[in-house]
C-alpha cells in the first residue's frame, strides 16, 4: 500500500489521535470538522505552519505505525526529522553486519552510488550537449571508493550547465534564493523518506557507507540519497519552466509528490516510497555477504523524457 504524505502549512492546526486516527483540527473551525486519517496509512508528516500543536499521543501513534515526522523552520525548510525505533526481528544481526562491514565492500557500494548519481544527472542536461556526453564518460570512470573524486568532476559539469542557463546560479546547500531553497526542500523530503526506509529495514541511519560525521545522525541516508538527487533537481526544473519560483504550498506539494512518482528497480515498477525499501533490502543483503550489488531506482520520470536544450533554455528566461 502507498503510504500518504501529509503537509501541515496552510493554517494553524492541532494534531491529536482518536481510535488510531490522526485528527487534523484547524484552530478556527469547530471540532466536528476535524479531518481524520488512519495512522497506518501515513508514511510522512511535514509540519510547516509555526502555530501547529500536537499531542504526545499523536506522535506516539505515528511512530508506532512507522511514520516519519519532519519539522520545518522559519525558512520553511526541514529543520529536524523524527523517526521510529525499528522493531525489526533481525535488527541486532543487521546492525552487527552494518558495524562490521569491510572497507572494500563499502568502497564498492559507494562506487555504485556515485555512478548511478552521475547517470541520473545526465538525464537532466540536454541529451545532445557536450555535458551529457561528458557525464556519460565520467559515469564509467568511477573507481572503488571514488578515489579520483569523479563525483566532484561530474558536479562541476552538471552545475555549470545550470549556471549557463540560470545566469548567476550557484548551488549552495545554505542558499536562500528560490532555486536553492527548492532544491534543499526536495532533498530533505527524500532524506526523510530514506531515513524511514533505513530504520524499517533494521539498519541504523547514522552508520554510513561513505559519509562519516559525528554530528550527522543520517549518514547512511546521505549516502543512499545521491542517485535520487536528480529527481528533486528535475522537479525544481519543472517548476521554473512554469515560472513557479516561490516556496508556496502548491510548489512544495509538487516536490512532495516525488514520493509517489513511478520508479523501477530490479524489473519491478512502483512508487518511489515503496522502492526505497527495496534499495535498503538490497543493502542488507550486501552487508550480510549474500550479494555484491545494490538495487537502485531507475527513475522512469527521468528516463522517459530526458531534458532538451529548449527545456533548460526556458528556465533562464
Amino acid at each position: 500500500m502507498i503510504k500518504r504524505t501529509i503537509e501541515i502549512s496552510r493554517q494553524a492546526t492541532h494534531l491529536s489521535i482518536r481510535h488510531d486516527q490522526l485528527l487534523i483540527q484547524p484552530f478556527d473551525q469547530p471540532k466536528e470538522t476535524a479531518h481524520s486519517i488512519p495512522t497506518e496509512d501515513i508514511g510522512l508528516v511535514v509540519i510547516d505552519h509555526p502555530r501547529t500543536t500536537y499531542s504526545h499521543s499523536a506522535m506516539q501513534a505515528l511512530m508506532r505505525q512507522g511514520a516519519a515526522v519532519v519539522i520545518c523552520g522559519r525558512d520553511h525548510l526541514p529543520a529536524g526529522i523524527m523517526l521510529p525505533l525499528s522493531e525489526h526481528t533481525e535488527q541486532v544481526t543487521r546492525l552487527k553486519a552494518q558495524i562490521n562491514a569491510s572497507r572494500p565492500l563499502l568502497k564498492q557500494l559507494w562506487r555504485q552510488l556515485v555512478a548511478a548519481k552521475i547517470r541520473a544527472q545526465r538525464c537532466n542536461v540536454p541529451a545532445d550537449s557536450p555535458e551529457a556526453r561528458r557525464l556519460s564518460v565520467l559515469a564509467g570512470e568511477v573507481k572503488s571508493g571514488d578515489t579520483t573524486n569523479v563525483e566532484a568532476q561530474a558536479a562541476r559539469v552538471y552545475w555549470s550547465c545550470w549556471r549557463e542557463r540560470f545566469g548567476r546560479f550557484k548551488r549552495d546547500p545554505d542558499g536562500q534564493d528560490s532555486i536553492n531553497a527548492m532544491l534543499n526542500y526536495g532533498y530533505a523530503v527524500l532524506r526523510a523518506a530514506l531515513g524511514r526506509a533505513i530504520v524499517a529495514g533494521g539498519l541504523h541511519p547514522a552508520l554510513g557507507i561513505h559519509h562519516h560525521n559525528r554530528a550527522n545522525a543520517f549518514c547512511l541516508a546521505d549516502d543512499l540519497i545521491e542517485p535520487l538527487r536528480p529527481l528533486a533537481d528535475r522537479r525544481v526544473l519543472q517548476l521554473h519552466l512554469q515560472k513557479r519560483t516561490s516556496m508556496n504550498q502548491s510548489n512544495k506539494a509538487h516536490l512532495l509528490s516525488m514520493l509517489t512518482s513511478p520508479a523501477e528497480i530490479a524489473g519491478q515498477s512502483g512508487p518511489l516510497m515503496v522502492q526505497l525499501h527495496r534499495t535498503v533490502a538490497s543493502l542488507v543483503h550486501c552487508l550480510l555477504g549474500e550479494r555484491k550489488t545494490l538495487d537502485l531506482c531507475r527513475l522512469e520520470e527521468l528516463e522517459q523524457r530526458p531534458c532538451t536544450s529548449a527545456d533548460i533554455g526556458a528556465c533562464g528566461s
